[in-house]
């Protein structure tokens, strides 16, 4: 079944869709995206991710392509075209195609990009075994929580990692307090028990994701604190996870090459990631089986 995506209004086979060379997106990264999972048929926190959507494209003077309404339901057609069960949508919006120019076009319309990319479900083995990480320099601007396409120290940093044996990288800042992953929010839990994740601000991207497990921790009566967490704590923190859209809770069970505790998935990240399924086995269906 070949693949379809969404190119400003229209539905077109994944292997021609195309933009302009013009795009902004292309030119100067002048764009933002959200991606939303379609777990066993329900776009998992769709009202947050178009949220967020909605507060990147304001912080970035960049106007709607369509209504919010529009963009519903063409992304539900969009799944319907493409009949996978569990995926991956990405939604990408740029100020769209003019004349190569720094400062803003005048006359130009929005972008909207969209395709649907089909993912098997958590692999077992990193909710059963954990994962790798290691830290790296925190090399991004002073936005990040803004979700533009300008991604080049994310893409190198998850190179980094990829080339260390690693899933992912924990990027650090000039004090040595761990930001954010390059594509997930970092966690660890104290000795004593206490949830913790560094504050939601212009150095991190406030994850979807992120705000389900601040929620469902509150509704399991676990001890949480937003506060920065250094490298050194993370090492010697009874467990550490990450979450993201894509893999929701995963257990991290080495750092840098130090095990995590006795190195095998802590009994909270496990809980933490049960209830997020249950979660999202609980949202509506994005399409009617009739």
């Amino acid at each position: 079944m070949p693949r379809v995506a969404y190119v400003n209004g229209r539905y077109i086979e994944h292997r021609r869709a195309a933009v302009h060379v013009e795009d902004r997106g292309y030119q100067f990264a002048d764009g933002v995206y959200e991606v939303i999972h379609l777990y066993r048929g329900r776009l998992i926190d769709e009202a947050p991710h178009l949220d967020r959507l909605d507060r990147s494209l304001g912080e970035l003077g960049i106007a709607w392509p369509v209504s919010r309404a529009a963009l519903a339901l063409a992304m539900r057609e969009l799944v319907r075209r493409n009949r996978y069960a569990t995926a991956l949508l990405y939604i990408q919006v740029t100020r769209g195609v003019a004349p190569r120019d720094h400062k803003f076009p005048t006359d130009t319309r929005s972008a909207l990009v969209m395709t649907v990319r089909p993912i098997s479900e958590f692999p077992a083995e990193m909710r059963d075994e954990g994962i790798k990480v290691i830290t790296i320099d925190d090399l991004r601007w002073a936005r990040c929580d803004i979700k533009t396409v300008a991604l080049l120290p994310n893409v190198l940093g998850k190179q980094a990692a990829a080339e260390s044996g690693a899933y992912e990288a924990w990027m650090c800042d000039t004090d040595g307090f761990v930001t954010e992953g390059t594509s997930s929010n970092a966690w660890i839990v104290t000795a004593d028990g206490t949830l913790v994740t560094r504050p939601a601000g212009p150095d991190i991207l406030r994850g979807i994701t992120r705000q389900a497990i601040i929620r469902i921790a509150g509704d399991m009566g676990l001890t949480f604190e937003e506060r920065k967490f250094s490298r050194e704590e993370a090492l010697e923190a009874r467990e550490a996870f990450l979450s993201n859209s894509s893999h929701f809770v995963t257990p991290v069970t080495s750092i840098d090459d130090t095990v995590i505790a006795n190195g095998n998935p802590g009994s909270l990240s496990t809980a933490l990631h049960g209830r997020y399924t249950e979660f999202m086995d609980s949202a509506p269906l994005a399409l009617s089986r009739g």
